[in-house]
């Protein structure tokens, strides 16, 4: 018994061996590609160096909006407050005359590019027909 159960275990060792042999030879196929990989195979574009500028309102209203979420978030009780805003202009809207010459104008595209279709619909079917 002692004799069967040497014998498993040397051919258990040299099965062992093979493996960690063939596991090295993997790794070295592999470690090439590997780098090759990471390695990006054209160099990245330089950047224009320009950039999206902001108005400076833009760029204070984003410095007080940051202070508040920092102040909310450290939990002061009194967040800087917001400078005056700019009083906004009125919506613009169009006038009732303004409505009526643009819709007058609309049905007369409309009118004449019927008429244009109609015009071209029996030369159509002439030209088919001959």
């Amino acid at each position: 018994m002692a004799d069967s159960l040497t014998g498993i275990i040397e051919r258990l060792e040299r099965q062992k061996s093979a493996i960690e042999r063939a596991l090295a030879a993997l790794r070295e196929v592999d470690a090439p590609a590997t780098a090759v990989q990471a390695k990006p195979s054209v160099a990245p574009e330089p950047t224009s160096g320009t950039r999206k500028k902001f108005s400076a309102a833009a760029r204070k209203r984003m410095a007080l909006a940051q202070q508040a979420r920092w102040a909310k978030i450290k939990g002061e009780v009194q967040p800087p407050a917001p400078a005056a805003p700019e009083p906004s202009k009125p919506k613009r809207r169009i006038s009732p005359e303004g409505m009526k010459r643009i819709i007058a104008a609309t049905k007369k595209r409309w009118r004449l590019k019927r008429a244009a279709a109609k015009a071209e619909s029996p030369s159509a079917m002439a030209q088919a027909a001959g």
